[in-house]
């Protein structure tokens, strides 16, 4: 099936993803907004003058807010359900930036990317649970790759419009986020796993038929209701991620987060006017912010295309090897470059950085949210995405404050240095343990995690399927 056939036939399917983009669109906005944001602050015509120390809080505060905000969503989504839980994230947001607006000291900053946090975090959580159980599983991929393609847009946004315009307006700027989000996923349904979950089976078939644009629902309705009572089985809580059933699970979800964490991209877009500023080049810092934006966007479409055709792993693995070497080229640039240096190595490690960006948005960007909702067992799924949160929380808070640290007293090549050996030890680790799941239904990715193989057998059909969920059920 084309494209152009996929995108007619599940249409509605992709406007509910295009509906969990905007909420992307409105993180990012908030994640992006250090960039441009820090060298206003410590301007000296700043509206409220920091220090470098300061900048480096700032940036690193909105990590503590995301380890709480999947505390709020493990409860959260299994009681006022997906929806209500993505739609509650966009009014801390609203509230950071009225702080941002109108706020006249560092607290007030502090409050706001505290209050992102949340949202971050509580997006992050739900995100991909919503999309996991509202998608069919041909088009799993490209629908978690659109929230991906549409998030990094707000890069242009923030890095494009971000240093032309004062501190107060960038505020307004970003305050567009969570008003288009709630204007569009207000009027989208709940999920039909969660409807059924609450015994609410007219409004879970109403839910579906919207989605898969058909009223002949009722074989996908009977197959989740197995596949519910089945999770019955089991009630998760956190306490069940340490029981040994799910050991080969988390250890997917988490080999994913030491590679997204760890090789330092997150670091490289929140301080990226920043570590322009350290580059000999014929383009000011402002230029290549934005060919940064303009490049995220492009790479993460190019995602879109090839995430349900090449597969999951395959981008994993191509996404790490272009990451480290990216990182290595980078930290010998910073570790040789000179006050007399050509402007030809800065464009070198201009075009490192570039290559190190593009490499993560062609898959580690996207491919974790899906391996998220295709390799967590239902019992567990909302408890882990809020683990992997937080553990993400926690290592890039930590890695957003050692970066400044670190560079200011050893040198920018150093947390590079570090990056890259991270990508070697999560290219080996992703090419051991992570699992090909392209095409795959939820049911034979359960059987490939617990029986550790990383390549799936040949796909059966969906009447089969179906047949052996009935057939599970009644023994």
């Amino acid at each position: 099936m084309t494209l152009i056939q996929l995108l007619i036939v599940h249409r509605n399917e992709f406007v509910a993803a295009l509906g969990v983009a905007s909420s992307a669109f409105m993180i990012i906005l908030c994640m992006s907004w250090s960039s441009p944001a820090l060298p206003k602050l410590q301007a000296w015509d700043s509206p409220i003058p920091i220090t470098a120390d300061e900048g480096s809080w700032l940036v690193s505060t909105l990590s503590i807010g995301l380890m709480l905000g999947p505390l709020i969503t493990a409860v959260a989504a299994d009681w006022i359900g997906r929806k209500r839980t993505l739609l509650c994230s966009a009014v801390p947001i609203a509230v950071g930036w009225l702080f941002m607006a109108f706020g006249n000291s560092v607290g007030f900053l502090y409050t706001a990317r505290f209050l992102f946090g949340l949202s971050v975090g509580t997006s992050f959580a739900v995100s991909p649970m919503y999309l996991g159980e509202i998608c069919s599983q041909t088009i799993r991929g490209s629908a978690v790759s659109l929230t991906g393609f549409v998030g990094k847009l707000a890069f242009i946004v923030m890095y494009g419009i971000g240093p032309m315009v004062d501190f107060r307006t960038l505020a307004w700027i970003g305050m567009s986020g969570p008003v288009v989000f709630t204007l569009f996923f207000m009027w989208l349904p709940e999920s039909p796993y969660y409807l059924l979950s609450k015994g609410k089976d007219t409004e879970a078939e109403k839910s579906l038929s919207w989605l898969r644009r058909s009223s002949c629902v009722t074989k996908e309705l009977a197959a989740m209701k197995v596949f519910l009572q089945q999770s019955k089985d089991y009630q998760g809580s956190f306490k069940q991620l340490f029981a040994r059933q799910y050991r080969k699970n988390l250890r997917i979800i988490g080999i994913l987060l030491f590679c997204t964490t760890c090789t330092g991209v997150t670091m490289i877009l929140a301080y990226a006017q920043t570590i322009f500023m350290k580059i000999s080049s014929d383009l000011d810092p402002e230029e290549m912010s934005l060919v940064l934006g303009i490049i995220q966007a492009l790479a993460t479409g190019i995602a879109v295309l090839l995430i349900d055709r090449v597969g999951r792993r395959p981008l994993v693995l191509f996404s790490l090897v272009g990451i480290t070497l990216g990182l290595v080229l980078t930290s010998v640039y910073f570790a040789t470059v000179s006050e007399n240096s050509s402007p030809a190595l800065g464009w070198m490690v201009f075009i490192a950085l570039l290559l190190t960006v593009i490499s993560f948005d062609v898959g580690l960007f996207v491919i974790p949210s899906i391996y998220h909702a295709e390799v967590l067992p239902k019992p567990i799924r909302a408890y882990a995405n809020a683990a992997s949160t937080i553990g993400h929380g926690a290592i890039q808070f930590v890695n957003l404050k050692l970066f400044q640290v670190l560079t200011d007293s050893a040198g920018a090549y150093v947390p590079f240095a570090l990056y890259s050996m991270a990508g070697v030890v999560g290219g080996v680790l992703s090419y051991v343990y992570i699992p090909e799941t392209k095409g795959q239904s939820l049911e034979e990715i359960e059987r490939m995690v617990a029986e550790g193989r990383v390549k799936p057998v040949k796909p059966v059909s969906d009447d089969k399927q179906f047949q052996d969920k009935i057939n599970k059920f009644a023994l």
